[in-house]
């Protein structure tokens, strides 16, 4: 009965394997080029700058959006179980998502014209 299962453990000790491997060899054999801009935190293109020893703090922007992908993002999720059971919900569960599926673009279009999907 397990040895249904040792390709997949053979799979997963090769892929473990494959990753220690190159994290151990690459200091070895990568190219040892640095300079300031590398050795610098990455911000995206943008110049760091300085933050007070207490930390800066984030704008009210900042959470909304996060706030709003959380939310977006969950009732998303709500859709793969319906997805799956889908042949056996039939009319009942069609019209249950229908209804679903229209909260979140009502909530969707809420959210965009009271302006919580631009970034400024």
């Amino acid at each position: 009965m397990l040895s249904t299962y040792v390709p997949i453990v053979g799979l997963f000790a090769l892929a473990a394997a494959f990753a220690l491997f190159s994290v151990a060899v690459a200091p070895f054999v990568g190219p040892r080029r640095y300079n300031r801009a590398k050795l610098e935190a990455y911000e995206c293109g943008i110049e760091p700058v300085d933050q007070p020893l207490h930390g800066g703090r984030f704008p009210v922007k900042y959470y909304l959006t996060a706030m709003l992908f959380i939310v977006f993002d969950i009732e998303i999720v709500f859709l793969y179980p319906w997805a799956v059971a889908n042949d056996a919900l039939g009319v009942f569960g069609l019209v249950e998502m229908v209804v679903f599926i229209g909260t979140v673009f009502l909530a969707y279009a809420y959210v965009w014209r009271r302006g919580g999907l631009e970034w400024d």
